[in-house]
Order: C-alpha cells, then structure tokens, then sequence
C-alpha cells in the first residue's frame, strides 16, 4: 500500500471526522457564536439568528477544510 493510500484511509477514518475535524469544527461554531452574540448588547428577540448561523457554519466548514488541508499525522 503506498503512502498516498494510507493517508487517504487515515483521512476517511471515523476517528479523523470524529475526533480530529468535528470537534474542532464544533468548537470553532461556538466560539464564532459567542463573539457574534459578544459583539453587542442585545436581547433574545432582538438577535439576527440567520446572521449568526450564516457566520457560525461558515466558520465551522473552513475548519473542516482547514482539518482536510492540514491533517495531522
């Protein structure tokens, strides 16, 4: 098996998804949402929560493309 095919199994490995690139990518989505809700004082009903989804799972898929880019070996 060349290298080529061990990283790409290494890459479609549950533990890559699970525990690499979904964890960063959730982390990455609540600490976005935080700083979104952070930047200003406002109410519950008051809050833009297409804008703060729209930016929170922006910022969650360029970390998966970021895991995907720059894997950890």
């Amino acid at each position: 098996m060349s290298k080529l095919e061990r990283e790409t199994m290494k890459l479609f490995s549950k533990e890559f998804w699970v525990d690499y690139a979904g964890e960063r990518a959730v982390k990455t989505v609540a600490q976005t949402a935080i700083a979104f809700l952070g930047s200003g004082s406002v109410g519950l009903f008051t809050i833009d929560w297409t804008g703060l989804a729209s930016v929170s799972l922006g910022a969650g898929l360029l970390s998966v493309l970021t895991s995907v880019a720059f894997k950890k070996d």
